[in-house]
């Protein structure tokens, strides 16, 4: 894994708001010839910083609060799903200032109207100790809503804001809170399976954790029946594993799309898989942009509800 993203934030707003003005500040103070040149060069630089301003501002104020859809295909062997089976998935919400339970309960809403057969979840909902509860308490009132329910799995802000709490909030409703273990859908054919985010930093500890966890979570899935399964994962890694068991579909968050994209691509790509879809083999993967945010600020990188239906 690598950690480096917000050094690499912070360094560049640092650069523009500070280090350039400071140039510029100390340039003119200097008792030295007029020259051109360097009067354009200052004029141009002094742009920087209002570009920015307005970037951040139009991040903050407006593209961090418009979800856009995203719809997918997934080509899967005869049989292993339902025909035009749809599920949604969200992910990264964030409860905290900058997500409340009412805005949750409103994407609730926008999802419910496009009519999906389940909602998948994959981690970092539970982020706020005041609002977990009632966050909890919504997702079971909209269970209903959803054909065959909603499903969850944990991401690592849950285990920063107290994991046996949020688990026994989860005990209380009726959602499929997974934790390293799979599930038969009830009535249907195939599985979904659920990791827990490997809390540990170091690279080759975290990828053996992983390989742990992953083996943990499908050992009650039949082998034939594994390509009859969804794979809900916080961190996109996981994608791998699934792909080398033969899962057709894992879902994944985490990134946040690196936050900052320019023309569908993440500008800081510092994640192995940070945004979008996956094929290895026969298998899909998908990396979820998020839809909330602990740094309240997107630009080309909008929150999303993605679906994906099984097409045989």
């Amino acid at each position: 894994m690598i950690h480096y993203f917000w050094p690499i934030v912070i360094s560049f707003l640092l650069l523009v708001f500070i280090v350039i003005p400071a140039v510029v500040i100390w340039r003119l103070s200097l008792k030295v010839p007029e020259d051109a040149g360097r009067r354009r060069f200052l004029k141009k630089a002094a742009l920087y910083p209002v570009g920015l301003a307005a970037a951040i501002g139009y991040g903050y104020g407006y593209e961090r609060s418009h979800t856009v859809d995203h719809r997918y295909g997934i080509s899967v062997p005869a049989g292993a799903f339902p025909e035009g089976y749809r599920l949604a998935q969200i992910s990264d919400v964030h409860l905290g200032k900058f997500f409340s339970v009412a805005e949750l309960r409103r994407l609730l809403e926008r999802i419910v109207a496009d009519g999906p057969d389940m909602l998948a979840i994959t981690g970092d909902l539970f982020d706020d100790e005041s609002q977990n509860l009632a966050a909890a308490q919504l997702l079971d009132e909209y269970v209903d809503r959803f054909p065959d329910g909603i499903w969850y799995c944990l991401g690592n802000h849950e285990h920063f804001r107290g994991i046996t709490e949020i688990k026994r909030f989860l005990s209380a409703t009726r959602v499929h809170a997974l934790y390293n273990h799979a599930e038969q859908v009830p009535g249907k054919s195939f599985w979904v399976a659920g990791t827990d985010h490997p809390m540990i930093r170091e690279t080759e500890k975290f990828r053996q954790l992983k390989e742990e966890y992953f083996a943990k979570t499908i050992e009650d899935i039949p082998e034939k029946e594994r390509k009859s399964t969804i794979v809900l994962a916080h961190h996109p890694e996981f994608i791998d594993n699934a792909a080398a068991a033969g899962i057709p579909l894992t879902l994944t968050g985490h990134t946040h799309g690196g936050q900052f994209g320019i023309f569908g691509l993440p500008l800081f790509p510092v994640f192995k898989y940070t945004r979008g879809m996956v094929r290895l083999g026969d298998s899909y993967g998908y990396v979820h942009v998020g839809n909330g945010s602990w740094f309240p600020c997107r630009i080309g990188c909008p929150p999303e509800v993605a679906y994906f239906e099984f097409r045989g």
